[in-house]
């Protein structure tokens, strides 16, 4: 009798297990049946490498992809998944690093396909969510995905992952490649696609069992770079003493280098084309470039400053050129990599911007300023060159380019463990020491974070 009823018992679970199997089937053929037209922008360096990218996603579970800013790899990456046959089985989810460019992608992409924000293509960030269950792309913060593997410890919402900016280094970006690490061996289905725009992608490559490396051409004009230095000593960062001297003299060098850019697109015959983005380090900063340039800038200018705690309304001005006269958009380093600012034509870039760094000796995390690495620096020069030739006017010397380290310190590097620590236990990360981070965090700042929540009594 025991006998009879295990053997009723599994043939009732084998028919569930059917019954789901065949009710995933026909989930997955009417996803693949509603897939949408997937338009491609002819016009950018990915789209002219689309075979070789979807043969890429094709065959091997992870894809690190390499491309100079403009060359449309945030935009196009999701049709090409989908091209590639990803998306029918779970969501193709697509990280960003910040809330503010999550939601701009999505719309943007939305836009291309021709479909209203929220349905194919949809977005959650804090706060906010425009996305339907029968979606296939899912814009995010890479705070959102890592929240999602407390409820999602395998992550079988999703079938593709699209790992974007991972240049950034930010502590999300780094627990999600470590946690990827670990998940893929037990998720062969899953695809993993890391894009960066810097070239220290060998790092992450490694990081995969030497993932397959596709680099793609970015800025299709040429960019000339003028050094216009503001003071002839090197300043490191605001704790240098002539850091006080530099910030007096910041809006007056902004203004000619304002004033140098009029001229020269007057000299081109582009006379009153081309709008200007100034690169500041903190609001305040925009705030007093601002004023400054609407009392003794160019007339007929458009003044818009543009920072991540921006409301959603003012930021949108930024996406949308009235087409009357030029703008000078003033943005913190949100507009680096994050953003594609449309129209750009000259770049103000001031060198410095604001970064966390905590300091183990004296246990304080401070937010100073410090001179951006030469590959932040690059970033920000790409941003013009992308629909004509461009400028780049660099507020410091050649010399103090040169100078600057290569690439921006991971945050894991320079941050407080001890919140680290807790949240790695929280989601079930395990021990700090053990995690297989792409550049593990210094053992002195491990051992202050331990401490410190031995203090605590956490």
């Amino acid at each position: 009798r025991l006998r009879q009823l295990e053997n009723e018992k599994l043939a009732t679970a084998s028919q569930q297990l059917q019954a789901q199997l065949q009710q995933s089937q026909q989930h997955a053929q009417r996803r693949q049946q509603a897939m949408p037209a997937l338009p491609l922008s002819d016009d950018l360096p990915v789209s002219q490498r689309a075979d070789e990218i979807i043969n890429a996603i094709k065959n091997h579970q992870v894809v690190v992809l390499v491309g100079e800013t403009g060359s449309g790899k945030t935009t196009q990456l999701p049709k090409l998944c989908l091209k590639a046959g990803r998306g029918v089985y779970g969501f193709i989810g697509h990280t960003q690093p910040r809330r503010l460019a999550a939601r701009s992608v999505a719309a943007r992409i939305a836009e291309e396909l021709n479909s209203p924000l929220g349905e194919i293509v949809g977005f959650k960030v804090r706060f906010s969510e425009a996305f339907n269950t029968d979606g296939y792309v899912k814009l995010m913060t890479d705070g959102i995905l890592l929240a999602a593997l407390s409820n999602d410890r395998y992550l079988n919402a999703y079938d593709t992952l699209i790992i974007d900016e991972a240049h950034e280094r930010s502590l999300n970006i780094d627990f999600l490649l470590g946690y990827l690490r670990q998940l893929l061996p037990k998720r062969p289905d899953l695809k993993v696609i890391i894009t960066s725009a810097t070239l220290d992608v060998d790092r992450f490559s490694r990081h995969f069992a030497d993932a397959p490396i596709i680099q793609v051409q970015g800025r299709t004009f040429p960019v000339e770079v003028l050094y216009r230095p503001i003071m002839s000593d090197k300043v490191v960062s605001d704790e240098d003493d002539a850091f006080e001297d530099l910030e007096e003299a910041l809006p007056r060098a902004v203004v000619n280098a304002v004033e140098e850019c009029v001229e020269h697109s007057r000299t081109k015959g582009r006379a009153g084309q081309g709008d200007i983005l100034v690169f500041a380090s903190t609001e305040r900063e925009i705030r007093e470039l601002a004023d400054t340039l609407r009392k003794f800038g160019p007339p007929h200018t458009e003044i818009l400053p543009l920072y991540a705690r921006l409301s959603l309304n003012e930021q949108q001005r930024i996406f949308h050129p009235t087409g009357k006269g030029r703008r000078i958009i003033i943005a913190t380093n949100v507009a680096e990599t994050s953003l594609t600012v449309p129209n750009i034509h000259y770049v103000i870039d001031s060198g410095f911007a604001r970064i966390s760094r905590y300091s183990y000796r004296s246990r304080v995390q401070r937010l100073p300023i410090e001179a951006v690495s030469q590959a932040a620096a690059n970033q920000r020069k790409g941003r013009c060159g992308r629909i004509a030739a461009g400028v780049c006017i660099r507020l410091y010397s050649e010399a103090d380019f040169l100078s600057r380290p290569e690439f921006t310190e991971p945050e894991i590097r320079r941050t407080h463990l001890a919140a680290v620590i807790l949240q790695m236990q929280s989601l079930g990360l395990g021990d700090i020491s053990a995690f297989p981070f792409v550049e593990p965090p210094d053992s002195r700042f491990v051992n202050d974070g331990l401490r410190v929540l031995e203090e605590l009594g956490a």
